[in-house]
């Protein structure tokens, strides 16, 4: 079992991936209260399409990925806000949009199959030691943008009207809010896959709603959550030679089945919480 932690590939997705961890279900705990779960896989389909551009202009992918869904989510941000279209149904849009002009591009790269299939699902060996210092660097930069605002951000969250109606800037938290989940994305994709970073900010999330009694605590479960579904997924992705993305969120999903066995089981002995 040590011998893993030799691997200077592995000693990079073990740190990258808990940053990832830590990081993916703190924003998606406000994603999902929000009822914007699916902002995640909206902008997953945008970072595949930054994917096949910087695969074509040979530039790289975290660079392109980051400036693309960060872009998309103040756009989405601002047709929800200003234009009054609801959340769900701009979502509905950009999301097969993304998916499409992704297979479109993709349809264009010159590259053999192998390395969009590793951005697509991840993949343990395409992490350098560099890219996981830069991603601890930006998912800090998360956790703390989000601790300073934290209060408000919660308040926004639970009730918008009544934030909005207290003096609190909604527009501007709720904008920071995008862009850090354009960030994450962005930071997950080479780890976890394009595809599956969206199951990694909702399900460790879910399951902790079954058994926290606040948010407080959903958000300190869903982390731990996160991190041993990372941390089990990495082990088993590294001895059984299977996408390391792939196995993360099925770790994850094992996870919240224990939740909603053990969920049931309160119900039925003390009776709903």
């Amino acid at each position: 079992m040590i011998e893993i932690f030799t691997y200077p590939f592995m000693q990079a997705a073990f740190i990258a991936g808990g940053a990832i961890a830590i990081v993916s279900p703190l924003i998606g705990s406000f994603l999902v209260l929000k009822r914007y779960s699916l902002i995640a896989d909206t902008l997953s389909h945008v970072a595949l399409a930054g994917i096949a551009v910087s695969l074509i202009t040979k530039t790289e992918p975290l660079y392109i990925t980051t400036l693309l869904c960060i872009g998309v989510s103040l756009l989405i941000e601002f047709l929800r806000q200003k234009r009054g279209i609801q959340g769900d149904a701009v979502l509905a849009m950009f999301l097969p949009g993304g998916l499409a002009l992704s297979v479109i591009l993709l349809s264009l790269v010159k590259t053999p199959s192998a390395p969009i299939t590793s951005y697509l699902f991840g993949s343990v060996t395409t992490i350098s030691l560099t890219e996981a210092v830069s991603i601890v660097f930006l998912a800090s930069f998360t956790i703390l943008l989000i601790a300073s605002i934290y209060d408000k951000l919660v308040y926004t969250t639970y009730d918008e009207e009544s934030a909005k109606a207290g003096g609190i800037q909604t527009t501007l938290l709720n904008t920071h809010l995008m862009v850090l989940t354009a960030l994450t994305v962005s930071i997950s994709f080479r780890l976890v896959g394009a595809l599956l970073i969206g199951a990694l900010m909702v399900i460790p999330v879910v399951s902790s709603q079954l058994l926290a009694s606040g948010f407080r605590q959903t958000i300190t479960l869903a982390m731990i959550y996160g991190i041993a579904s990372m941390f089990l997924g990495l082990v088993l992705s590294f001895f059984i030679n299977i996408p390391a993305g792939s196995t993360v969120v099925l770790v994850s999903l094992v996870f919240f089945t224990f939740s909603f066995l053990l969920s049931s089981k309160r119900q039925i002995f003390f009776g709903k919480k």
